[in-house]
Order: structure tokens, then sequence, then C-alpha cells
């Protein structure tokens, strides 16, 4: 350890230490310290300072160097250090074991993240296995399930001749199937050339007739007309009326010559109010009458739903010429069930020829404001006017 110098030494502050380490100290110095170390064997004394012990020993011998102070004072540090190992050895060593370690650690590591990585994929892998497999049971259960099996599902496997043998069997029926059609269409064809001429005449026939297929003498075409006095008013709805309707040329209400007109279709009748009433038909000469037939649109084609409206129950009579003696031709029910157009025989015997005949009638089907009638047909033979009057029947 370096002292301080003591005040009033003549040593300079500028002094340089000795290197003792170095190669190239003085020779003198290494005496001088083999020489100190004999006379120290004995060492200090207890409490007794090294440099003042060596300051008041005599017995130096002669002619020996003269050591400085500040040489002595450095000699036991130097006896200290000779002593200790040299410290690069540990450096070094403690360097190359630090080395190892680390080498150790960044292994121990890799090898760690290597094993986690493996953990985590095959862990991945087990997931995916598990979560496919209950994808897999899950659409099983529901193709077994949920899906109702096919009807035409094929009951056994069929081998490949046998199918082709199957579907070479079917190629025949169709074969079969498809000469019948054509055979049938050849016989079809024949038959329509053969009558085609035949239906087109009765066709146009039926259409130019009258389906009674007899003379109507009460059509407005002939000749026929209505008796307003003798007849029942027009129905008149005073709920649904509008101001124009009383109008002529914008009166809906359909007249009662309507009766005497071909076109019967839902709507066009005359209608009278309550289910009770008469109509007069002024025929176009004096007419033996024979028959008298009502037509009435059936109940699929009303607009009501219904056909409630129709007579029910009516009566027949014929006029003489002075409008005051009826006679009696009979009494009908007029059934809507059955077909709209309905034939009743009169009870004319001995027969008499009318001018005028009058229809009364009785009942409706159910309607409580109104009845329609829609067409009126007069049949029997037509007299010269002479003829008849010697007839006579049960007056009303």
């Amino acid at each position: 350890m370096r002292r301080s110098p003591r005040p009033g030494s003549a040593a300079s502050p500028h002094k340089r230490t000795p290197n003792f380490y170095s190669d190239n100290s003085n020779s003198s110095v290494s005496v001088t310290s083999g020489d100190s170390s004999g006379h120290r064997s004995a060492g200090p004394g207890p409490g007794e300072p090294e440099g003042r012990r060596a300051r008041g020993s005599s017995c130096e011998p002669a002619g020996s160097p003269v050591v400085s102070e500040e040489q002595f004072d450095l000699l036991p540090t130097l006896d200290l250090r000779q002593e200790m190992p040299p410290p690069r050895v540990s450096k070094s060593f403690l360097s190359l074991l630090l080395r190892v370690l680390s080498v150790l650690l960044s292994l121990v590591g890799d090898v760690l993240v290597i094993v986690y990585r493996e953990v985590c994929s095959i862990r991945f892998l087990l997931t995916a296995l598990s979560l496919l497999s209950l994808f897999l049971a899950a659409l099983w259960w529901g193709l077994l399930y949920l899906v109702p099996p096919l009807e035409n599902e094929p009951k056994e496997m069929l081998t490949l001749s046998e199918y082709h043998e199957r579907v070479r069997s079917q190629g025949q029926q169709l074969q079969q199937l498809q000469a019948q059609l054509d055979k049938l269409h050849k016989e079809v064809s024949s038959v329509r050339a053969a009558n085609s001429e035949r239906v087109a005449k009765l066709v146009f026939q039926r259409l130019n007739e009258d389906f009674v297929r007899k003379p109507d003498y009460a059509l407005s075409s002939v000749g026929a007309s209505i008796d307003l006095e003798k007849t029942s008013h027009d129905y008149e709805d005073a709920n649904t009326a509008y101001f124009w309707n009383r109008f002529s040329f914008w009166n809906y209400a359909r007249p009662p010559t309507v009766i005497l007109e071909p076109d019967v279709f839902p709507g066009n009748c005359w209608a009278f109010e309550g289910d009770q009433g008469q109509v007069v038909i002024r025929l176009p000469g004096r007419v033996q009458l024979s028959d008298i037939t009502l037509q009435h649109p059936p109940p699929s084609v009303a607009h009501t739903g219904g056909a409630n409206s129709a007579p029910r129950d009516f009566a027949v009579y014929g006029l003489q010429v002075d409008d005051e003696t009826e006679v009696f031709l009979g009494k009908f029910t007029f059934d809507v069930e059955k077909s709209e157009i309905q034939t009743f025989h009169l009870q004319n015997d001995p027969p008499t020829a009318f001018p005028k005949v009058k229809i009364q009638i009785l009942s409706n089907w159910g309607h409580p404001r109104f009845t329609c009638l829609y067409r009126v047909r007069a049949h029997g033979m037509r007299t010269s006017e002479g003829a008849g009057d010697s007839a006579t029947g049960e007056p009303h």
C-alpha cells in the first residue's frame, strides 16, 4: 500500500513508483529484497510498524546497498502479490464455464420449445380428429333418422347383365305401347275423317234449332208482346236506386218484354216485387196451346250463389178475346235442381185457341224481396182467325 510522504522529507512528489512485476526491475532491489527477507524472518512485533523496525535496525552489514524508504515500504505489497495465484487462469476458466453453461441453457431451451410445439401439434390433431368424428356421427345419424327412406329404393342389388336385361325388356314394352298408340291414332283419324261432315251438320243443326224442338209463339221476333195493363209492376229497389236510374235511358231494371227474348244469361230477367205476380203475353195469333216452357239459369252460374229468386209454383190460364174469360190450363212446379229448361204439358182438352196466355207465379224459392222470370215459351198450333171460336173452356 502506498503511503504519503512525511512532511519535511526530501522525496519529490513526481517520483515514480518502481514496477516490481516487470522483468526490467533493478537488480539491487532484488538483492535487497532477498537480504531484507533474511533479516525479517522473525517478523515484526505486535503493534510495531514494519517500517519503524527497519529504520531502527542497526545490524545491517557493511557495504550493503542502501534501500530507500519508499522502496522499503513497498516490500510487503510485493510479497503478497508474489504469493497470490495469477488471476488470468481463474478468469479464463470462469469465462469457459460460463460459455458452456450458456450453450447448455440454449440447447435445453431449444429442446423445450421443440417439445412444446410437438405437444401443441398433437393436441391440435386430437382436437381436429374429435371434431371431425362428431361431425361424421351427426351426419350419419341425420341420414339414418331424419331423411325419409326412398320408396322406390331397390331391395336387391342387380348385376350388370341383369340390369341390361331389364333395360332391354322395358325398351320392348315401350315399343309395343308406341305401336298401340300409333294404331289408335290411325283409327281415331279414320273415324274423325269419316264422321266429321256428319258431326258438323248435326252441331250446326242443334245450334240453329231450339233445344225444345217445338215452335215458340211467345217470341217477340214472331209478333208476341206483353199486355202491361194486366202484368205486375216492375221491382224497384229504393235503397240502391240512384237518381239517374229514374230516367228511362239510364234505368238498369229490365222490362217484362225480356222474357220474350232468346238471350238468357244471369241478370237479364224481369223482376217483380214479392213472390207472387203475373204476366200476360199477347200471342201473334190464336194458338191452341199444348205446352208451356220456363227457363232459368242454374244455381252454378248465379252470381248470388243460388236460384232462390226463381219461380216455384205457377199456374197457366188461357184468355179469351174479351180478356175477361180465363180458362185454367194447369198448375205446375219449376224445380231449380233439375234442368234449366223445363217444359210442362197443358190441360187443354178439347183443344182451344187463345189469343193471350197468362202465367201466374204463386211462390218462389225463398227470395224475400223479388222474383225473377227469365224466359217463357208457349207451344201449340196456330189457327185461323175464325177457327176455335166455338171451342169453350172452363171459366175461371
